[in-house]
């Protein structure tokens, strides 16, 4: 199942994507909205809402032989900001003090319950679903140590174009980041060092995750700069495509 994030005058909701109705269901019966609403008749928003985004670096074996590195450590652990996610369609503003902003296309987990402490078998209990992200960076700012302003700038990390889901198994997905015409990465996530579940459990020994939370699984190698005008996809195999354009600041204009 496709689920979109959307908004119906003052009221903001999941629904099913019905592809041939052009409509969305209505997930939540006590809204008190149709069962089904025309896609026209409302606003598409991101597909998350988290109280955090966490994200894994260096949990691809092929990123991290390109950064002359070993797979024997735990991935790294960030944080991105909920200011930073965008939908599929909007603009990633490349920010006028940064010289080379970078796209890292990745599968994001959503969560669908609370969880601290579980096993990787349990973790299926606790997700609502998967997503396509993009772990946009500041790369000529990773010499400053900590990531945070580097991961953080606002659009920094577009997630969609929905959440799905019903996918049977995460561990051998086709990724692939595109710009413009050329692919900048192909992997699978079967080169992950943690698979999907297990990095949601080595999360959960750390930190206390909310429904709704976004857990970002890393990136394979490749990777590529982005120039104003530049389109980035992300594509994963049985989650989706998804889709933005770069803009320089100025002409992204102010977020709405």
């Amino acid at each position: 199942m496709k689920v979109l994030r959307v908004r119906r005058g003052d009221t903001t909701f999941y629904g099913q994507l019905l592809f041939e109705e052009r409509a969305v269901r209505c997930l939540d019966p006590t809204l008190g909205l149709p069962e089904t609403t025309p896609l026209s008749e409302v606003s598409v928003l991101p597909p998350v809402a988290p109280s955090k985004v966490v994200c894994a670096q260096g949990n691809f074996r092929g990123r991290l032989r390109e950064l002359g590195r070993d797979d024997g450590d735990a991935p790294m652990l960030f944080l991105k900001p909920p200011s930073a996610i965008i939908g599929s369609g909007e603009a990633i503003r490349l920010p006028r003090a940064v010289n080379r902003v970078e796209a890292w296309g990745g599968l994001a987990l959503v969560l669908g319950r609370a969880c601290r402490d579980i096993a990787p078998e349990a973790v299926p209990r606790c997700l609502f679903g998967f997503s396509c992200a993009n772990d946009v960076t500041a790369g000529d700012l990773l010499a400053d140590g900590p990531v945070g302003r580097a991961k953080g700038y606002d659009t920094f990390a577009p997630i969609g174009p929905w959440i799905e889901t019903s996918v049977a198994d995460p561990t051998g997905l086709r990724l692939r980041t595109c710009i413009n015409d050329a692919v900048v990465q192909d992997a699978t996530t079967a080169d992950m060092v943690l698979s999907p579940f297990a990095l949601v459990s080595f999360v959960s020994t750390i930190m206390t995750l909310l429904p709704g939370d976004v857990i970002l699984t890393g990136s394979p190698a490749g990777g590529g700069v982005l120039a104003p005008g530049d389109e980035v996809r992300v594509e994963i195999d049985a989650v989706g495509v998804l889709i933005n354009a770069a803009r320089g600041e100025a002409e992204s204009g102010p977020l709405q």
